[in-house]
């Protein structure tokens, strides 16, 4: 059994010009007897393609053969409603169109004067920001002019303490040269009138140094200073001091401000503070000596202690020198001697420092 044919639409439905026109409501007015027609065909209907309308069924001749005339008034609301609300709306559409350049224009006015009131706004937050900006860019030039006259100060006073320092840099070698000058020229004046046996002397004793006192150079020492120095009236006591120097066991302290009681003193302490016991002068001591593990102690006046200083020292030095403590040449350490024998020289001849 074969299947029914689908009926098929009217093919010029989609390009027929009155279907266009009655479908999007373009055409509103139309004769009665079309317009029902119209309206009643507007449904969809099958449409047979090879049967041929008949004009007797009660349908309105084709097109071609009804001429009529239209009368197009705009877009309708709706295919179905009365000519009266055609008009109306007509009526409104054209007085809508009278007032559309006045609202137009209104509408223009309000975005201008918008637009010219953002643009003001704008303006002046960009002049607040270049005020803002400018602040800044001042604030900052007077910080680097500051900057820069503080930088400024600083390298002048380098340049002023560069230059300080190299002048006294140069004057300080100035007089070192000076010095040296000067004493190069007293060393050349002292080989002039050193006795050079005595160069000799100290030369041969520096090649081997030792402390017998029966070598050449402590020999003469002994004989013209050490002797001398140490020789005080009280001669029991003055061998005892001369051997503790020798033997580097003699001990000089200061006097304490408090003596001990009288019995105490009496056993350990010989003599007084107003006496002393080298010389037997009556005079202020300040210091006392102890020889070795001895448990005595002896008060002896500033000269004594000078004296037995001065002679502690040439020995000390002797010493450091055989220890081989001093690296220096033969002159300089020739000159020290000389120095310190000066030294004991002086403090025989009761010349001494007022501290002592």
């Amino acid at each position: 059994m074969d299947a029914p044919e689908k009926p098929s639409w009217c093919p010029a439905r989609a390009t027929c010009p009155v279907f266009l026109a009655m479908s999007s409501g373009t055409v509103c007015d139309a004769p009665t007897g079309l317009g029902l027609a119209l309206e009643g065909n507007l449904r969809e209907e099958p449409w047979d393609t090879e049967s041929q309308p008949h004009l007797d069924e009660g349908h309105p001749p084709p097109l071609e053969a009804a001429p009529v005339s239209w009368k197009s008034v705009g877009p309708c609301k709706s295919l179905r409603e009365p000519p009266g609300g055609l008009a109306e709306a007509s009526v409104g559409e054209e007085a809508q169109g009278e007032e559309d350049p006045a609202a137009a224009q209104l509408d223009v006015l309000r975005l201008r004067s918008s637009s010219m009131e953002i643009r003001e706004k704008g303006s002046e937050f960009l002049k607040e920001e270049l005020h803002k900006a400018q602040k800044e860019l001042k604030l900052k030039d007077k910080e680097c002019e500051r900057l820069s006259k503080v930088r400024e100060q600083l390298e002048q006073e380098l340049e002023e303490l560069t230059a300080s320092l190299f002048e006294e840099a140069h004057k300080m070698v100035r007089e070192a040269n000076m010095k040296q000058a000067a004493s190069e020229k007293q060393l050349k004046e002292a080989r002039g009138k050193v006795d050079t046996v005595l160069f000799a002397e100290f030369q041969a004793w520096r090649e081997s140094p030792t402390l017998d006192k029966t070598c050449p150079f402590l020999e003469r020492v002994y004989r013209e200073d050490v002797g001398p120095c140490l020789d005080f009236t009280m001669q029991e006591l003055s061998v005892l001091v001369r051997a503790a120097v020798e033997d580097n066991t003699l001990t000089i302290e200061p006097v304490a401000s408090q003596t001990l009681p009288a019995m105490k003193v009496a056993a350990v302490e010989c003599g007084s503070t107003n006496t002393c016991a080298l010389s037997g002068l009556a005079r202020a001591c300040r210091h006392r000596i102890r020889l070795g593990d001895s448990e005595g102690h002896y008060y002896i006046s500033p000269s004594s202690r000078a004296r037995i200083t001065a002679v502690c020292n040439f020995f000390t030095y002797i010493r450091y020198i055989q220890q081989g403590l001093v690296r220096q040449d033969a002159e300089p350490m020739f000159w020290e001697i000389m120095r310190l024998r000066k030294e004991m020289s002086l403090a025989k001849l009761g010349f001494f420092p007022q501290e002592a």
